[in-house]
């Protein structure tokens, strides 16, 4: 990404033509943009993200900032030429963080939900997706098809057990938290562990699976959102931002970012870059 916004005003129209809303320009570029005008006096774009969220954004042993997530936000403040300021949030105080001002926006492993939708200002497309999967020693499962009369073994609770129950037959042994349903998943009570894909994710790329992996592709995905405050949504800030995650499934920069921090390949990921890919080259961009 050039550095949209150490341009002229046009290149900031050129921002919003990123999202591919091209019919907006005329409204966006008139809108008043004031998270976006204080961004660029300051000279510094506060962005906020997970701090326990391995591997998207967490404390490495230095104490800083570390993960997708992170690498995300530096790609933000490359492009629009300014510094950046890490601000650890929760997932309990994030929305409030941007709506009181705490954060210029959001980068912070939130699921889109219409709900959230009526407070935050989330863009499209969604940058990142996690769902229903399994971890299994490797070799062990290659396929949904293989947990079919298997114990497997889920968190009380979890509407993934019904459906691994429900539609691939599996038998789930429900416990009360992770750390029990774990433990009893190592210790070869059941044939895998039923849980959301950014958990085993994270799991797997802390080290402390060696010899077990992802064997299945996520199903039942729940996208993530990124997001501006809610007045900016459909201004030039708001398009600046999906013009960014535009650009990150386009030029495959999710799928390089899955690479580099060891997490499994997401389908919807993969299938995000090649849909974005080829609406590039068919518009001749």
């Amino acid at each position: 990404m050039f550095n949209i916004f150490k341009k002229s005003a046009g290149a900031l129209v050129c921002a919003a033509l990123l999202s591919g809303v091209a019919s907006s320009v005329p409204q966006i570029a008139s809108a008043a943009n004031e998270r976006l005008q204080a961004v660029l006096e300051r000279g510094v774009v506060r962005i906020g993200v997970q701090s326990r969220f391995v591997p998207w954004a967490y404390r490495a042993k230095d104490g800083s900032l570390k993960g997708i997530e992170v690498d995300l936000a530096h790609d933000v403040a490359k492009a629009m030429g300014v510094k950046l300021e890490l601000v650890p949030i929760r997932s309990s105080n994030r929305m409030q963080f941007l709506q009181q001002g705490k954060v210029d926006l959001l980068i912070g492993a939130m699921s889109d939900r219409p709900d959230r939708r009526k407070i935050v200002g989330i863009v499209e497309p969604s940058y990142w997706a996690s769902g229903m999967t399994l971890m299994a020693k490797k070799g062990a499962v290659s396929s949904w098809d293989d947990i079919r009369g298997k114990p497997i073994c889920g968190k009380q609770g979890v509407f993934y057990n019904k459906i691994a129950e429900s539609q691939f037959g599996a038998k789930v042994m429900a416990f009360t938290g992770n750390s029990e349903a774990k433990e009893a998943f190592r210790s070869g009570k059941c044939l895998a562990w039923l849980y959301d894909s950014s958990s085993i994710g994270m799991d797997l790329a802390m080290g402390e699976w060696k010899g077990y992996e992802a064997p299945v592709p996520t199903i039942r995905e729940n996208p993530w959102g990124a997001a501006v405050p809610m007045e900016e949504r459909d201004t030039l800030f708001g398009r600046f931002l999906s013009g960014m995650v535009y650009h990150w499934h386009e030029s495959g920069r999710l799928i390089e970012l899955e690479k580099k921090w060891g997490v499994p390949p997401s389908p919807w990921i993969a299938g995000m870059h090649k849909t974005h890919k080829y609406n590039r080259a068919y518009l001749g961009k």
